[in-house]
């Protein structure tokens, strides 16, 4: 089994160390909160005092977005060993992934952007989708550790289209989402309940994954609380800002990226993926459950 370092233990980072334990993997953890050595040393795996301490030949790091990413690349690679392999499960932007992939190869460590698709429940089952960029053959010497904790694999491309994939994929989510939350909301005011308006969607050229699987949440007063509404705004702008890069015309991505800002600005940085439906319940004074959000 392979020597494999973690850092970041926060919502995806401490399931994650469980199941590299798990798999029999000799594991060493750490996070800028001390508190959180109890539960890495509870999983069975070795607490590092900090980031430079995580020595190890597969190191993970799962970080909250893109400045932290950053900030935490030009330490960590520092002090990894040439040929050690550098794993990052981040949602971060396509540039920052190339920025990586360059500070990576200088260091003599290979890279891998491989953020993951399923959420925190999903990791914490071991059925995690990885949606990698970067070098194939790396991609393939390092699968039997990824499928310690992820169900499917797929190789994206190069260095960044790993985090360009998931990010677009969560553009689509966040635009069914919103949309449907609209279809839900003009219905309801013409008397049809979100639940029948849900079960006549189903199946029907309107159908899609977040109707099938996340929308029973939201008509439960759930808004999806695994994820901060600041990254979901963080994720929209750097599709925004790549769109813009690559001279490609984008009108619906930034209606989609204004409405999560505009949620973001009235409700701040809560937790909850769905916090722009909330917005546009608020805003049409009706609501698709009988609880208000907070």
């Amino acid at each position: 089994m392979a020597s494999v370092g973690v850092v970041g233990v926060g919502r995806i980072g401490a399931p994650l160390v469980a199941r590299l334990v798990a798999a029999g993997h000799d594991v060493v953890a750490t996070d800028i909160r001390p508190e959180c050595r109890a539960l890495v040393e509870e999983s069975g795996a070795q607490w590092a005092p900090d980031a430079t301490k995580v020595t190890a030949k597969v190191v993970f790091t799962v970080m909250p977005g893109n400045q932290e990413l950053h900030d935490l690349a030009g330490d960590l690679l520092s002090h990894m060993d040439e040929g050690s392999v550098w794993i990052d499960l981040t949602s971060a932007s396509l540039e920052l992934g190339e920025e990586c992939a360059r500070a990576a190869r200088e260091n003599g460590v290979a890279y891998l952007d491989a953020p993951i698709g399923g959420g925190v429940a999903a990791m914490q089952e071991g059925t995690v989708t990885l949606y990698v960029g970067g070098d194939p053959a790396v991609l393939e010497a390092n699968t039997p550790v990824l499928t310690s904790f992820a169900k499917a694999v797929h190789h994206a491309g190069a260095s960044g289209m790993g985090y360009l994939t998931k990010l677009l994929i969560n553009l689509l989510w966040f635009g069914h989402a919103t949309l449907t939350t609209e279809v839900l909301l003009l219905a309801q005011r013409h008397g049809q309940s979100p639940d029948r308006m849900r079960h006549l969607l189903r199946g029907s050229a309107g159908d899609s994954a977040y109707v099938q699987h996340h929308l029973p949440a939201l008509l439960q007063g759930d808004y999806l609380r695994d994820f901060g509404l600041d990254r979901c705004v963080e994720e929209l702008d750097s599709i925004e800002r790549t769109a813009s890069q690559a001279r490609t015309p984008h009108p619906l991505t930034s209606v989609i990226a204004e409405l999560h800002r505009a949620a973001l600005d009235r409700y701040g940085p809560v937790d909850g993926e769905l916090m722009a439906s909330a917005l546009l319940e608020e805003q049409a004074q009706l609501f698709l459950r009988p609880v208000r959000p907070e």
